[in-house]
């Protein structure tokens, strides 16, 4: 963490001399603003859109390297497994998945940087190509994986609208700055509002329950994710969601728009400003701010956010867990490294909004290329790695013998149909809040689930060609194993922590009743698990945390 604030600054720096247009100041400096579980702007931000533009700032500058030949490119490939040769990572295995010609590829050293985990619920607002499949692969070679409860769901995503759906979409966490988050007070007006005899804004402020600034004076909208996620989930687990699934609160622009308003019309001298002015005037600042976002929720559910409140609900965002690793970035597999949201450091079991983008740039920016550069010394006189020996033969051979297995299943069940199951028993019994009974079940249905894929999952088309369904069964075989393990680690972790929630584990008394309560004393520590060959059966190695100048301490969000 020291490390990481450490480069923190720089990474601004780089990004910005890579074209990242972030939000500026009057005076040309860059600006801040608050962001959710802090009480003060220290985020810098490029309007509602900063992941996707510096995204596109670090795509720019790698694709300026491949044009100059420094790196060579790989699209449209899939890494399948890895190739050990004499206890070291020393190439992988890859699948072209426009030919389904498998390839070998040597390297004396292996970097994962493969995103996180998060479609093992299947509905998340991941890519949805993003998969946990190389990770596993490195993990099932000896690659230790650490923390897989520890997984943050985001509160302000657009609602789940049907079970015919297998995406979900993110609303910038910035629209909390603004926007009020409350459901209708009383149950009556949540039914007229779902039969429609009712709309939200003819609501008065009496009826309206904004239930974090009323539960979080202090904090308000902008408590951390888990926090505000789990009070969304509550208060619709209570029957006051506003939608038809009755998974909706709404996130309400209406007080930002006339007090942005009243501010504008006093900058330009309209002292006697009607109330549609005021609105117009606010409307044009908030779409200065969030337009991008406003003009997408609106193509999504065809309501104008400007005009009636948003519907929001939690959704599985990112994962803090992942593969483990050393200060240097190594995993237990020595010259294997895994980067970002791939690896398990940083985060803890709580991530605030912004840092992960932060640890993704700081470590390959920043750290990877220092480190990985001491491990290289040790090979500075061995040549070329060959790919004709038997251990590359070896793991081609057991990537085509897994592969020929899926084709040659002849089940009867698509691969979603597995994969909706799997999200189902994540979702319900390993979601937002969790507790021994759901997740003892939850272990057993998805032991259930691996043994009926194996069994009865249905491939069509062949190996050697393009075949999306066979880059999904490949995937889902490994997020099926990964839930069973996810499942047992929270088992195992029988207190609350950030994004990690034991219902067990809740203050029961005092001001704090309800929220999250910790164990420092017995789980302060790091879960890391190793690969027995059996899934069901992992080995759990304890790494302890010892902190000498931060003072552990349950945090208060009133």
């Amino acid at each position: 963490m020291y490390r990481l604030a450490e480069v923190s600054t720089n990474i601004i720096d780089q990004c910005v001399a890579q074209g990242v247009p972030f939000a500026r100041e009057y005076g040309g400096l860059l600006d801040n603003r608050s962001f959710g579980g802090v009480l003060v702007s220290r985020t810098f931000y490029a309007k509602g859109q900063t992941g996707q533009q510096l995204l596109l700032g670090a795509y720019s500058a790698m694709n300026r390297q491949i044009g100059k030949g420094k790196i060579k490119m790989y699209s449209r490939h899939e890494m399948l497994d890895l190739v050990k040769v004499d206890g070291k990572a020393r190439g992988i295995i890859a699948r072209n998945t426009v030919t389904g010609e498998l390839e070998k590829h040597s390297a004396h050293a292996v970097v994962i940087a493969s995103g996180g985990y998060g479609n093992v619920f299947f509905l998340s607002t991941n890519a949805m190509g993003s998969n946990v499949t190389a990770a596993w692969k490195i993990h099932k070679k000896g690659a230790y994986f650490a923390n897989p409860c520890y997984t943050q769901i985001h509160p302000t995503c657009i609602p789940r609208s049907g079970d015919y759906q297998s995406k979900l979409t993110l609303m910038s966490e910035s629209l909390r700055n603004d926007g009020r988050i409350w459901v209708p007070k009383h149950l009556k007006d949540v039914e007229a509002i779902k039969n429609g005899t009712k709309k939200p804004t003819e609501l008065s402020e009496d009826e309206r329950d904004y239930y974090l600034e009323r539960r979080y004076p202090a904090f308000g909208n902008l408590v951390p994710r888990d926090v505000a996620s789990r009070a969304a989930k509550e208060r619709c687990d209570a029957g006051f969601g506003v939608n038809e699934t009755g998974e909706a609160v709404y996130l309400d622009f209406a007080s930002a728009i006339v007090r942005y308003g009243k501010e504008k019309a006093t900058i330009l001298g309209e002292v006697d400003a009607s109330t549609e002015r005021i609105k117009a005037l606010g409307e044009k600042v908030v779409e200065n701010k969030y337009g991008n976002l406003f003009q997408m929720y609106e193509k999504i559910t065809d309501d104008n956010p400007y005009k009636t409140p948003m519907q929001i609900y939690p959704a599985v965002h990112y994962t803090m867990g992942g593969v483990w690793v050393d200060y240097n970035l190594m995993t237990t597999i020595p010259g294997c490294y895994a980067a970002g949201e791939a690896n398990f450091s940083d985060h803890g079991a709580n991530r605030l909004g912004a840092s992960a983008l932060m640890q993704g740039l700081a470590d390959g920016y920043f750290v990877l290329p220092y480190t990985i550069g001491d491990y290289l010394a040790g090979d500075i006189r061995t040549g070329p790695i060959p790919t004709d020996t038997p251990e590359f033969d070896d793991a081609l051979n057991d990537v085509k013998a897994r592969l020929e297995k899926f084709i040659n299943n002849n089940g009867t069940k698509s691969v979603d149909s597995f994969h909706k199951r799997l999200g189902k028993v994540m979702w319900n019994k390993v979601g937002m809040a969790r507790n021994e009974k759901g997740l003892k079940e939850a272990i057993a249905e998805i032991k259930e689930i691996r043994e009926e894929f194996h069994r009865d999952v249905y491939v069509p088309g062949d190996m050697y060609n393009l075949n999306p369904e066979l880059e999904k069964a490949s995937r889902v075989s490994d997020f099926i194993e990964l839930g069973e393990l996810f499942a047992k680690d929270a088992l195992e972790r029988m207190e609350s922590c950030g994004g990690h929630f034991r219902e067990e584990s809740a203050e029961e008394d005092g001001p704090q009743k309800g929220e999250a309560k910790r164990d420092d004393v017995n789980y302060a520590h790091v879960s890391a698990w190793e690969w027995t060959g059996d899934p069901s059966a992992p080995v759990m190695h304890k790494e302890k945390l010892t902190f000498n100048d931060i003072e552990l301490k349950q945090r208060s969000y009133k």
